[in-house]
């Protein structure tokens, strides 16, 4: 990186192709904002009065089954319903524009134990969470009017979630999202233009110089993005072109875990704190059409600039400009690197 990493400047994302601007120079700058509170785990593995434990009344009045594995349910409160009446139209001028959105979203406890979080649970019990994963993409990607299926997890109060129980998202729409349809633009745009898988070629790039790299196992590599917006960033990619999760292997699911187990753990052991994070998959649309450019990968978006209590605000300049980072994303590469992959908790 030579001197670029000393100064301000601008890096190109691929994926979506526009910039962020990095200045390497502010981290030094003194702190008087917001310090939050450090999350900690309370050890409690069942909690009455969680509306996602086994046995538990959720806040819809549904009560849920005493499961021992995962367990799926229909969102009590979905953002998106499968039959939405379309808006009225305004006639009055074109750019007061609305359609209706349709869509089914659904829950997914990884986990009985309210305690744990994917950091503290093992590889063989984030297995299971995987194939249920695959099942759910392939389930509701198979519904005709489906076009696109967005798995999910908000980790922490500082991200917004709900409830602390171990659990993710899934929201399938009628239509294609703006990031994925980003992505479906970029991707299909550097096929075309080179012969290339635009991730395949990322990836070889990233490998070769290992800067970045946080970890890799046989299937799945952990890197900081050349791009990245949020202070620890991460891309976990998928070494063999595949589109989605139901055209994994055994092995490669068991790559996947691995690749989860492995990356939160870092997180968590970074500021010794329960990491909070936005985590999503980014797969094939199922909208009918051929995708020959999507290559799986999966987005880390954490918070947490400083210290277990510090996070980077997306505020000012990053609303009304462009996305701004303090730290280069070599840094954060290799702080993450330099953690442990043996949970600081005792037990986890």
């Amino acid at each position: 990186m030579g001197k670029m990493s000393q100064f301000p400047h601008r890096r190109w994302n691929p994926l979506r192709q526009s910039w962020v601007l990095v200045s390497p120079h502010r981290t030094q700058r003194p702190w008087q904002g917001e310090i939050g509170q450090k999350a900690a785990s309370s050890g409690v593995r069942y909690e009455a009065e969680c509306y996602l434990c086994p046995g538990n009344k959720r806040a819809g009045g549904e009560r849920n089954p005493a499961y021992s594995g995962v367990f799926a349910f229909v969102n009590d409160y979905s953002a998106l319903l499968p039959d939405s009446p379309a808006p009225e139209r305004d006639e009055g001028s074109p750019l007061l524009k609305a359609e209706a959105a349709r869509g089914l979203c659904r829950v997914l406890c990884y986990h009985p134990d309210h305690s744990l979080t994917l950091a503290r649970m093992t590889k063989a019990e984030i297995r299971p969470v995987v194939d249920a994963w695959a099942e759910q993409y392939k389930e509701l990607g198979a519904i005709s009017w489906i076009e696109y299926v967005q798995i999910f997890e908000n980790r922490g109060a500082m991200m917004g979630a709900s409830n602390p129980h171990p659990h993710g998202q899934i929201w399938s729409t009628g239509f294609v999202p703006d990031e994925p349809a980003e992505e479906t633009r970029a991707q299909r745009e550097h096929l075309a233009l080179t012969g290339q898988c635009l991730l395949c070629s990322y990836l070889a790039t990233e490998r070769a110089r290992g800067e970045r790299i946080v970890f890799e196992n046989e299937h799945f590599a952990a890197v900081v993005p050349w791009w990245a917006v949020w202070p620890f960033e991460v891309l976990l990619v998928s070494k063999r072109h595949a589109g989605a999760m139901p055209e994994f292997t055994h092995e490669e699911r068991d790559g996947l875990a691995d690749g989860l187990k492995r990356l939160t753990t870092r997180y968590d052991n970074l500021f010794e704190t329960s990491f909070p994070y936005t985590m999503g998959f980014h797969q094939t649309p199922t909208d009918g059409k051929d995708h020959a450019e999507w290559h799986f990968h999966a987005h880390f978006f954490p918070p947490l600039l400083r210290s277990a209590t510090v996070r980077k605000f997306m505020v000012g300049f990053e609303m009304l400009g462009m996305p701004q980072r303090d730290i280069t994303a070599e840094g954060a590469a290799e702080r993450l690197r330099e953690c442990s992959e043996e949970h600081f908790w005792p037990g986890a």
